[in-house]
Protein backbone atom coordinates (compact mmCIF):
# COMPACT_ATOMS: atom_id res chain seq x y z
CA UNK A 1 0.00 0.00 0.00
CA UNK A 2 1.32 3.23 -0.98
CA UNK A 3 0.92 6.01 1.47
CA UNK A 4 1.26 10.08 1.45
CA UNK A 5 0.28 13.36 2.70
CA UNK A 6 -2.04 15.36 0.50
CA UNK A 7 -2.62 19.12 1.90
CA UNK A 8 -4.45 20.95 -1.13
CA UNK A 9 -7.99 21.33 -0.16
CA UNK A 10 -10.41 18.69 0.12
CA UNK A 11 -12.38 18.90 -2.37
CA UNK A 12 -9.81 18.41 -4.94
CA UNK A 13 -8.94 15.15 -3.86
CA UNK A 14 -9.93 12.89 -6.61
CA UNK A 15 -9.62 9.36 -4.48
CA UNK A 16 -12.24 6.65 -4.18
CA UNK A 17 -13.31 7.78 -0.77
CA UNK A 18 -12.97 10.91 1.39
CA UNK A 19 -13.25 9.88 4.67
CA UNK A 20 -13.67 12.58 7.62
CA UNK A 21 -14.56 11.76 11.23
CA UNK A 22 -17.47 13.04 13.30
CA UNK A 23 -18.04 12.35 16.67
CA UNK A 24 -20.73 11.62 19.34
CA UNK A 25 -22.71 14.68 19.99
CA UNK A 26 -25.45 15.56 22.42
CA UNK A 27 -26.34 18.65 20.46
CA UNK A 28 -27.08 17.42 17.11
CA UNK A 29 -27.32 21.47 16.24
CA UNK A 30 -23.94 22.43 17.80
CA UNK A 31 -22.29 19.40 15.79
CA UNK A 32 -24.00 20.22 12.31
CA UNK A 33 -22.48 24.06 12.88
CA UNK A 34 -19.22 21.98 13.78
CA UNK A 35 -19.18 19.52 10.95
CA UNK A 36 -20.84 21.09 7.84
CA UNK A 37 -17.12 23.18 8.00
CA UNK A 38 -14.89 20.05 8.01
CA UNK A 39 -16.32 18.72 4.94
CA UNK A 40 -14.63 21.28 3.49
CA UNK A 41 -11.34 22.88 3.74
CA UNK A 42 -11.94 26.50 3.59
CA UNK A 43 -13.51 29.33 5.53
CA UNK A 44 -16.17 29.79 2.61
CA UNK A 45 -16.92 26.49 1.37
CA UNK A 46 -18.84 26.25 -2.51
CA UNK A 47 -22.56 25.83 -1.27
CA UNK A 48 -22.73 22.37 -3.01
CA UNK A 49 -20.05 21.47 -0.96
CA UNK A 50 -21.76 22.89 2.09
CA UNK A 51 -24.84 20.61 1.35
CA UNK A 52 -23.00 17.60 2.76
CA UNK A 53 -23.47 18.87 6.06
CA UNK A 54 -26.95 18.87 5.27
CA UNK A 55 -26.87 15.16 4.52
CA UNK A 56 -24.88 14.45 8.21
CA UNK A 57 -27.40 16.34 9.81
CA UNK A 58 -30.40 14.38 8.28
CA UNK A 59 -28.10 10.81 8.85
CA UNK A 60 -27.70 12.27 12.29
CA UNK A 61 -31.58 13.32 13.12
CA UNK A 62 -32.39 9.57 11.42
CA UNK A 63 -29.84 7.58 13.13
CA UNK A 64 -27.57 6.89 10.75
CA UNK A 65 -24.97 8.18 11.98
CA UNK A 66 -24.61 8.90 15.46
CA UNK A 67 -20.54 9.58 15.82
CA UNK A 68 -20.04 5.97 18.04
CA UNK A 69 -16.77 4.87 17.68
CA UNK A 70 -15.99 2.89 13.86
CA UNK A 71 -19.56 3.57 12.42
CA UNK A 72 -19.69 4.34 9.31
CA UNK A 73 -21.81 5.61 6.49
CA UNK A 74 -20.85 6.70 2.95
CA UNK A 75 -22.80 9.46 0.58
CA UNK A 76 -22.09 8.43 -3.10
CA UNK A 77 -21.35 10.99 -5.65
CA UNK A 78 -21.26 13.92 -3.37
CA UNK A 79 -21.74 17.13 -4.63
CA UNK A 80 -18.84 19.74 -5.22
CA UNK A 81 -16.04 16.85 -4.45
CA UNK A 82 -13.71 15.12 -6.90
CA UNK A 83 -13.60 11.86 -4.68
CA UNK A 84 -16.23 9.14 -5.71
CA UNK A 85 -17.46 8.52 -2.25
CA UNK A 86 -17.80 11.42 1.28
CA UNK A 87 -17.36 8.38 3.61
CA UNK A 88 -18.27 9.77 7.80
CA UNK A 89 -16.44 7.09 10.75
CA UNK A 90 -17.40 7.83 14.12
CA UNK A 91 -14.67 9.14 16.04
CA UNK A 92 -16.78 8.43 19.57
CA UNK A 93 -16.43 11.03 22.50
CA UNK A 94 -13.99 14.24 20.98
CA UNK A 95 -11.93 14.65 24.23
CA UNK A 96 -10.86 11.31 24.88
CA UNK A 97 -9.75 10.92 20.58
CA UNK A 98 -6.64 9.96 20.83
CA UNK A 99 -3.85 8.36 18.08
CA UNK A 100 -5.12 5.03 19.17
CA UNK A 101 -8.88 5.84 18.44
CA UNK A 102 -7.23 7.15 14.67
CA UNK A 103 -4.99 4.21 13.99
CA UNK A 104 -8.53 1.99 14.53
CA UNK A 105 -10.41 4.74 12.42
CA UNK A 106 -8.07 4.19 9.27
CA UNK A 107 -7.75 0.22 10.10
CA UNK A 108 -11.68 0.06 10.02
CA UNK A 109 -11.70 2.30 7.08
CA UNK A 110 -9.59 0.33 5.29
CA UNK A 111 -10.96 -3.59 6.11
CA UNK A 112 -14.32 -1.84 5.45
CA UNK A 113 -13.75 -0.57 1.95
CA UNK A 114 -11.48 -2.73 0.15
CA UNK A 115 -14.18 -5.15 -0.76
CA UNK A 116 -16.13 -2.65 -2.29
CA UNK A 117 -13.89 -1.96 -5.02
CA UNK A 118 -12.41 1.22 -3.20
CA UNK A 119 -8.41 1.18 -4.16
CA UNK A 120 -7.87 5.10 -3.00
CA UNK A 121 -8.83 6.42 0.87
CA UNK A 122 -8.56 10.29 2.25
CA UNK A 123 -8.97 10.28 5.50
CA UNK A 124 -8.51 13.77 6.90
CA UNK A 125 -6.77 14.30 10.01
CA UNK A 126 -6.77 17.50 12.15
CA UNK A 127 -6.15 16.56 15.43
CA UNK A 128 -3.55 17.62 17.31
CA UNK A 129 -0.50 16.90 17.89
CA UNK A 130 -0.95 16.18 14.19
CA UNK A 131 2.49 14.41 13.88
CA UNK A 132 1.62 11.88 16.27
CA UNK A 133 -2.02 11.47 14.81
CA UNK A 134 -0.61 11.33 11.23
CA UNK A 135 1.61 8.67 12.48
CA UNK A 136 -1.22 6.73 13.58
CA UNK A 137 -3.60 6.48 10.80
CA UNK A 138 -0.50 5.49 8.68
CA UNK A 139 -0.13 2.59 10.64
CA UNK A 140 -3.35 1.50 11.62
CA UNK A 141 -4.37 1.42 7.13
CA UNK A 142 -1.02 -0.17 6.87
CA UNK A 143 -1.73 -2.96 9.59
CA UNK A 144 -5.51 -2.70 8.58
CA UNK A 145 -4.78 -3.74 4.65
CA UNK A 146 -3.10 -7.41 5.95
CA UNK A 147 -4.93 -10.31 5.24
CA UNK A 148 -4.53 -14.07 6.92
CA UNK A 149 -5.31 -15.49 3.63
CA UNK A 150 -1.74 -16.25 1.92
CA UNK A 151 -2.89 -20.10 1.63
CA UNK A 152 -6.01 -19.22 0.14
CA UNK A 153 -6.52 -19.89 -4.04
CA UNK A 154 -10.14 -18.08 -4.78
CA UNK A 155 -8.47 -14.91 -6.49
CA UNK A 156 -11.64 -13.36 -6.45
CA UNK A 157 -12.36 -13.57 -2.84
CA UNK A 158 -9.26 -13.14 -1.61
CA UNK A 159 -7.58 -10.48 -3.71
CA UNK A 160 -9.31 -7.21 -2.24
CA UNK A 161 -6.81 -4.42 -1.50
CA UNK A 162 -6.21 -0.62 -1.29
CA UNK A 163 -3.17 0.50 -3.39
CA UNK A 164 -3.09 3.77 -1.91
CA UNK A 165 -3.98 5.57 1.65
CA UNK A 166 -4.00 9.93 1.46
CA UNK A 167 -3.07 11.17 4.68
CA UNK A 168 -5.71 14.56 4.05
CA UNK A 169 -4.09 17.62 5.82
CA UNK A 170 -5.26 20.69 4.61
CA UNK A 171 -2.48 23.88 4.60
CA UNK A 172 -0.49 21.80 6.90
CA UNK A 173 3.49 21.86 5.86
CA UNK A 174 4.46 18.68 4.04
CA UNK A 175 7.73 19.10 5.04
CA UNK A 176 6.89 18.85 8.62
CA UNK A 177 4.66 15.56 8.30
CA UNK A 178 6.59 13.43 5.80
CA UNK A 179 8.82 11.69 8.44
CA UNK A 180 5.32 11.19 10.59
CA UNK A 181 4.10 9.38 7.20
CA UNK A 182 6.97 7.20 6.90
CA UNK A 183 7.80 6.19 10.54
CA UNK A 184 3.89 4.94 10.73
CA UNK A 185 4.76 3.36 7.39
CA UNK A 186 8.33 1.51 8.73
CA UNK A 187 6.23 0.81 11.39
CA UNK A 188 3.23 -1.00 10.67
CA UNK A 189 5.00 -3.18 7.77
CA UNK A 190 7.14 -4.36 10.12
CA UNK A 191 4.29 -5.34 12.27
CA UNK A 192 3.09 -6.84 9.57
CA UNK A 193 6.17 -8.86 8.50
CA UNK A 194 5.68 -9.99 12.31
CA UNK A 195 1.80 -11.64 11.49
CA UNK A 196 3.26 -12.73 8.08
CA UNK A 197 5.84 -14.63 9.82
CA UNK A 198 3.61 -15.69 12.68
CA UNK A 199 0.78 -16.92 10.03
CA UNK A 200 3.01 -19.22 8.55
CA UNK A 201 1.87 -22.86 9.27
CA UNK A 202 4.49 -24.86 11.12
CA UNK A 203 5.24 -27.12 7.86
CA UNK A 204 6.57 -24.28 6.35
CA UNK A 205 8.10 -22.35 9.20
CA UNK A 206 10.59 -24.52 11.28
CA UNK A 207 13.18 -23.24 13.45
CA UNK A 208 15.69 -23.40 10.34
CA UNK A 209 12.79 -21.79 8.09
CA UNK A 210 12.24 -18.82 10.74
CA UNK A 211 16.29 -18.48 10.88
CA UNK A 212 16.32 -18.10 7.55
CA UNK A 213 13.36 -15.44 7.56
CA UNK A 214 15.60 -13.88 9.87
CA UNK A 215 18.99 -13.80 8.04
CA UNK A 216 17.03 -12.78 4.86
CA UNK A 217 15.36 -9.47 6.51
CA UNK A 218 18.61 -8.67 8.63
CA UNK A 219 20.94 -8.82 5.31
CA UNK A 220 17.76 -6.57 3.67
CA UNK A 221 18.11 -3.72 6.47
CA UNK A 222 21.89 -4.03 6.74
CA UNK A 223 22.13 -5.24 9.60
CA UNK A 224 24.83 -7.59 11.17
CA UNK A 225 23.84 -11.26 11.75
CA UNK A 226 24.69 -14.38 13.43
CA UNK A 227 23.13 -18.00 13.82
CA UNK A 228 24.23 -20.45 16.47
CA UNK A 229 23.56 -24.15 15.17
CA UNK A 230 23.41 -27.15 17.67
CA UNK A 231 26.83 -27.82 17.78
CA UNK A 232 27.76 -24.15 19.03
CA UNK A 233 25.37 -24.59 21.30
CA UNK A 234 25.88 -27.28 22.76
CA UNK A 235 29.68 -26.10 23.24
CA UNK A 236 28.25 -23.28 24.96
CA UNK A 237 26.47 -25.52 27.45
CA UNK A 238 22.86 -24.42 26.94
CA UNK A 239 21.39 -27.47 28.40
CA UNK A 240 18.04 -25.76 29.17
CA UNK A 241 17.21 -24.95 25.16
CA UNK A 242 19.28 -28.02 23.67
CA UNK A 243 16.92 -29.88 25.83
CA UNK A 244 13.50 -28.60 24.38
CA UNK A 245 14.90 -29.29 20.94
CA UNK A 246 15.82 -32.67 21.56
CA UNK A 247 12.53 -34.21 20.44
CA UNK A 248 12.18 -32.50 17.01
CA UNK A 249 13.91 -33.53 13.94
CA UNK A 250 14.30 -29.98 12.96
CA UNK A 251 17.56 -28.59 14.12
CA UNK A 252 17.79 -25.40 16.74
CA UNK A 253 19.16 -22.14 16.20
CA UNK A 254 20.09 -19.05 18.38
CA UNK A 255 19.47 -16.14 16.21
CA UNK A 256 21.65 -13.37 16.63
CA UNK A 257 20.95 -9.79 15.00
CA UNK A 258 22.61 -6.60 15.69
CA UNK A 259 21.50 -2.89 15.12
CA UNK A 260 24.39 -0.42 16.01
CA UNK A 261 24.27 3.55 15.24
CA UNK A 262 27.31 3.69 14.11
CA UNK A 263 27.09 0.74 11.13
CA UNK A 264 24.30 2.57 9.38
CA UNK A 265 25.22 6.08 7.59
CA UNK A 266 24.36 9.56 9.09
CA UNK A 267 23.96 10.92 12.44
CA UNK A 268 22.79 8.94 15.55
CA UNK A 269 22.68 9.93 18.98
CA UNK A 270 24.79 8.28 21.95
CA UNK A 271 23.65 6.12 24.42
CA UNK A 272 26.37 5.65 26.48
CA UNK A 273 27.17 2.23 27.28
CA UNK A 274 23.84 1.37 27.62
CA UNK A 275 23.05 -2.21 25.18
CA UNK A 276 19.42 -3.08 24.97
CA UNK A 277 18.77 -6.85 24.43
CA UNK A 278 15.22 -8.11 23.02
CA UNK A 279 14.69 -11.78 23.29
CA UNK A 280 11.95 -13.50 21.99
CA UNK A 281 10.64 -16.91 22.36
CA UNK A 282 10.82 -18.94 19.20
CA UNK A 283 8.76 -22.06 19.16
CA UNK A 284 7.56 -22.86 15.54
CA UNK A 285 5.67 -25.16 16.99
CA UNK A 286 4.38 -26.37 20.41
CA UNK A 287 2.75 -30.18 20.86
CA UNK A 288 3.34 -29.63 24.65
CA UNK A 289 6.13 -32.88 24.26
CA UNK A 290 5.61 -35.56 26.12
CA UNK A 291 3.46 -33.75 28.86
CA UNK A 292 0.98 -33.18 25.79
CA UNK A 293 -1.18 -30.17 24.80
CA UNK A 294 -5.36 -31.14 23.97
CA UNK A 295 -6.07 -31.51 21.01
CA UNK A 296 -8.33 -28.94 21.38
CA UNK A 297 -6.95 -25.67 19.92
CA UNK A 298 -3.37 -27.71 19.45
CA UNK A 299 -3.39 -25.85 15.63
CA UNK A 300 -2.93 -22.60 17.26
CA UNK A 301 0.39 -23.67 18.46
CA UNK A 302 2.43 -22.11 15.16
CA UNK A 303 1.78 -19.06 16.90
CA UNK A 304 4.04 -20.12 19.80
CA UNK A 305 6.92 -18.23 17.83
CA UNK A 306 4.95 -14.93 17.95
CA UNK A 307 7.76 -13.26 20.69
CA UNK A 308 9.94 -14.28 17.75
CA UNK A 309 8.46 -12.74 14.94
CA UNK A 310 8.07 -9.61 17.02
CA UNK A 311 12.12 -9.36 17.59
CA UNK A 312 12.18 -9.99 13.83
CA UNK A 313 9.90 -7.41 12.84
CA UNK A 314 10.97 -4.89 15.71
CA UNK A 315 14.89 -5.06 14.44
CA UNK A 316 13.68 -4.44 11.08
CA UNK A 317 11.98 -0.92 12.08
CA UNK A 318 14.47 -0.02 14.31
CA UNK A 319 17.28 -0.26 11.27
CA UNK A 320 15.64 1.86 9.29
CA UNK A 321 14.26 4.60 12.24
CA UNK A 322 17.82 4.27 13.91
CA UNK A 323 17.67 4.74 17.48
CA UNK A 324 20.15 6.18 19.31
CA UNK A 325 21.01 2.92 21.57
CA UNK A 326 22.54 -0.35 20.42
CA UNK A 327 20.37 -3.16 19.97
CA UNK A 328 20.59 -6.64 19.63
CA UNK A 329 17.86 -9.00 19.13
CA UNK A 330 18.16 -13.00 20.30
CA UNK A 331 15.80 -15.42 19.38
CA UNK A 332 16.29 -19.01 20.61
CA UNK A 333 13.95 -21.45 18.00
CA UNK A 334 12.99 -24.69 18.24
CA UNK A 335 9.81 -27.06 18.30
CA UNK A 336 8.70 -29.14 21.00
CA UNK A 337 7.79 -32.86 19.41
CA UNK A 338 7.91 -36.17 20.68
CA UNK A 339 9.84 -38.68 19.32
CA UNK A 340 12.31 -41.66 20.72
CA UNK A 341 14.43 -38.95 21.95
CA UNK A 342 12.13 -36.34 23.24
CA UNK A 343 12.84 -34.43 26.96
CA UNK A 344 10.55 -36.13 29.86
CA UNK A 345 9.45 -35.32 32.86
CA UNK A 346 11.73 -35.79 35.41
CA UNK A 347 14.72 -34.85 33.34
CA UNK A 348 16.97 -32.45 35.34
CA UNK A 349 18.97 -30.40 32.69
CA UNK A 350 21.97 -28.17 33.08
CA UNK A 351 21.54 -24.58 31.47
CA UNK A 352 24.00 -22.29 30.02
CA UNK A 353 24.45 -20.44 33.50
CA UNK A 354 25.24 -23.75 35.09
CA UNK A 355 22.25 -23.23 37.39
CA UNK A 356 20.04 -27.30 37.34
CA UNK A 357 16.79 -27.35 36.44
CA UNK A 358 14.02 -30.44 37.02
CA UNK A 359 11.92 -30.49 34.19
CA UNK A 360 8.67 -31.48 35.83
CA UNK A 361 6.21 -30.33 32.52
CA UNK A 362 7.60 -30.40 29.25
CA UNK A 363 4.86 -28.34 27.93
CA UNK A 364 6.57 -25.74 30.02
CA UNK A 365 9.22 -25.19 27.42
CA UNK A 366 9.73 -21.62 26.33
CA UNK A 367 10.88 -20.62 29.52
CA UNK A 368 14.10 -23.10 28.92
CA UNK A 369 14.85 -21.66 25.76
CA UNK A 370 14.52 -17.99 26.84
CA UNK A 371 16.74 -18.83 30.11
CA UNK A 372 19.47 -19.79 27.66
CA UNK A 373 18.80 -16.73 25.51
CA UNK A 374 18.72 -14.19 28.26
CA UNK A 375 22.27 -15.66 29.79
CA UNK A 376 23.69 -15.69 26.64
CA UNK A 377 22.83 -11.45 26.17
CA UNK A 378 24.21 -11.04 29.05
CA UNK A 379 27.20 -12.48 28.65
CA UNK A 380 27.42 -10.83 25.24
CA UNK A 381 27.03 -7.11 26.64
CA UNK A 382 23.48 -6.43 27.15
CA UNK A 383 22.60 -3.84 30.08
CA UNK A 384 18.69 -3.68 29.70
CA UNK A 385 16.64 -6.59 28.49
CA UNK A 386 12.85 -7.16 27.57
CA UNK A 387 11.61 -10.46 26.81
CA UNK A 388 7.99 -11.75 24.83
CA UNK A 389 7.05 -14.75 25.38
CA UNK A 390 3.48 -17.03 24.48
CA UNK A 391 4.75 -17.97 28.05
CA UNK A 392 1.53 -18.93 29.74
CA UNK A 393 -2.17 -19.86 29.01
CA UNK A 394 -2.70 -18.22 33.12
CA UNK A 395 -2.12 -14.78 31.95
CA UNK A 396 -5.15 -14.75 30.03
CA UNK A 397 -7.05 -15.78 32.79
CA UNK A 398 -5.57 -13.02 35.20
CA UNK A 399 -6.11 -10.07 31.98
CA UNK A 400 -8.29 -11.44 29.12
CA UNK A 401 -7.26 -10.48 25.60
CA UNK A 402 -6.87 -7.03 25.95
CA UNK A 403 -3.09 -6.38 28.24
CA UNK A 404 0.09 -7.41 27.87
CA UNK A 405 1.39 -8.90 31.26
CA UNK A 406 4.86 -7.48 32.24
CA UNK A 407 7.28 -8.49 35.33
CA UNK A 408 10.16 -7.14 36.14
CA UNK A 409 12.96 -6.54 38.51
CA UNK A 410 13.50 -3.13 38.39
CA UNK A 411 10.87 -0.92 38.14
CA UNK A 412 12.43 2.36 36.72
CA UNK A 413 13.50 -0.19 33.50
CA UNK A 414 10.00 -1.00 33.13
CA UNK A 415 8.40 2.36 34.09
CA UNK A 416 10.38 3.70 30.43
CA UNK A 417 8.69 0.49 28.85
CA UNK A 418 5.35 1.46 29.92
CA UNK A 419 5.32 4.95 29.07
CA UNK A 420 6.85 3.40 25.40
CA UNK A 421 3.97 1.29 25.15
CA UNK A 422 1.63 4.47 25.90
CA UNK A 423 3.50 6.23 22.84
CA UNK A 424 3.04 3.17 20.77
CA UNK A 425 -0.78 2.25 21.65
CA UNK A 426 -0.50 -0.92 23.08
CA UNK A 427 -2.02 -2.13 26.64
CA UNK A 428 0.79 -3.68 28.91
CA UNK A 429 -0.57 -4.16 33.04
CA UNK A 430 2.38 -4.58 35.43
CA UNK A 431 1.27 -8.14 37.51
CA UNK A 432 3.60 -8.52 40.78
CA UNK A 433 6.86 -10.11 41.65
CA UNK A 434 6.70 -10.01 45.51
CA UNK A 435 9.68 -12.66 46.61
CA UNK A 436 7.01 -14.58 48.16
CA UNK A 437 5.80 -16.61 44.59
CA UNK A 438 9.20 -17.52 44.61
CA UNK A 439 8.59 -19.80 47.32
CA UNK A 440 6.80 -21.84 44.88
CA UNK A 441 9.64 -23.22 42.93
CA UNK A 442 11.08 -25.41 44.39
CA UNK A 443 12.64 -28.87 43.36
CA UNK A 444 14.06 -31.38 45.85
CA UNK A 445 16.58 -32.39 42.87
CA UNK A 446 17.39 -29.88 41.34
CA UNK A 447 18.23 -26.29 41.77
CA UNK A 448 14.66 -25.09 40.59
CA UNK A 449 11.64 -26.63 38.81
CA UNK A 450 10.73 -25.45 35.73
CA UNK A 451 6.63 -25.32 37.04
CA UNK A 452 5.89 -24.17 40.17
CA UNK A 453 2.70 -25.80 40.43
CA UNK A 454 -1.45 -24.34 40.11
CA UNK A 455 -1.12 -20.72 41.69
CA UNK A 456 -0.45 -17.66 39.99
CA UNK A 457 1.02 -19.71 37.26
CA UNK A 458 2.35 -16.69 35.20
CA UNK A 459 3.93 -14.80 38.27
CA UNK A 460 5.78 -17.99 38.65
CA UNK A 461 6.68 -18.52 35.28
CA UNK A 462 8.67 -15.22 35.29
CA UNK A 463 10.21 -15.92 38.36
CA UNK A 464 11.96 -18.90 36.99
CA UNK A 465 13.26 -16.55 34.06
CA UNK A 466 14.30 -13.90 36.52
CA UNK A 467 16.68 -16.05 38.16
CA UNK A 468 18.82 -16.29 34.91
CA UNK A 469 18.25 -12.33 34.39
CA UNK A 470 19.02 -10.93 37.74
CA UNK A 471 20.95 -8.59 38.26
CA UNK A 472 20.45 -6.91 35.00
CA UNK A 473 17.57 -4.50 34.48
CA UNK A 474 15.19 -6.62 33.07
CA UNK A 475 11.16 -7.00 31.60
CA UNK A 476 9.46 -10.49 30.69
CA UNK A 477 6.18 -9.49 28.38
CA UNK A 478 3.52 -12.83 28.45
CA UNK A 479 1.83 -12.02 25.30
CA UNK A 480 0.01 -15.92 25.24
CA UNK A 481 -3.89 -13.40 25.02
CA UNK A 482 -2.60 -10.83 22.81
CA UNK A 483 -0.36 -12.17 20.10
CA UNK A 484 -3.69 -14.13 18.08
CA UNK A 485 -7.31 -12.56 17.71
CA UNK A 486 -9.47 -15.51 17.36
CA UNK A 487 -12.28 -13.00 15.88
CA UNK A 488 -11.90 -10.02 13.71
CA UNK A 489 -11.99 -6.70 14.64
CA UNK A 490 -13.21 -3.63 12.75
CA UNK A 491 -9.45 -2.10 12.20
CA UNK A 492 -7.92 -5.84 12.50
CA UNK A 493 -8.31 -8.99 10.30
CA UNK A 494 -8.55 -12.58 12.54
CA UNK A 495 -4.85 -14.06 13.37
CA UNK A 496 -1.49 -12.59 14.58
CA UNK A 497 -1.58 -9.04 15.94
CA UNK A 498 2.06 -8.37 16.06
CA UNK A 499 1.88 -6.98 19.48
CA UNK A 500 5.19 -6.13 20.95
CA UNK A 501 6.78 -4.68 17.72
CA UNK A 502 5.93 -1.05 18.32
CA UNK A 503 6.26 -1.16 21.75
CA UNK A 504 10.03 -2.37 21.19
CA UNK A 505 10.87 0.20 18.78
CA UNK A 506 9.12 2.93 20.71
CA UNK A 507 11.66 2.02 23.81
CA UNK A 508 14.54 2.33 21.75
CA UNK A 509 13.55 5.54 20.15
CA UNK A 510 12.75 7.50 23.23
CA UNK A 511 15.76 6.24 25.55
CA UNK A 512 17.86 9.65 25.32
CA UNK A 513 14.28 10.94 27.10
CA UNK A 514 14.47 11.30 30.48
CA UNK A 515 12.98 8.40 32.21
Amino acid sequence: MQVQIETSPLENLGADALAVVVFESEEAQAAHAAEAPAVASSATPDPEIAAQGGWLAEARSSGEVSGKLYEIAVLHRPQGLAAKRLVVIGGGNREKFSPVEARRVAGTLVRSLKGKGVRTIALLIDSEPLAEFVTAAVEGAVLGGWDSNKYKTDLKKTDKRVDSFIVAVPGADTNLLNGSVERGRVIAESQNLTRDLVNEPANKLTPTALEQAARQMASEAGLEYQSLDKQAMTDLGMGALLGVAQGSDNPPHLIVIKYRPSLLAGPAGAAGENHLALVGKGVTFDTGGISIKPSDGMEKMKYDMAGAAAVVGAMRAIAQLRPPIPVTGYIPTVENMVNGNAQRPGDIVTAMSGKTIEVLNTDAEGRLILADAITYAIRNGATHIVDAATLTGAIAIALGHYNVGAFTNNQEFLNRLLAASREAGEKIWQLPMDDEYKEYLKSAFADLPNIGGRYGGSITAAWFLREFADPTPWVHLDIASTAWLDDSKSWMSKGPTGVAVRTFVQLAADWDRPA
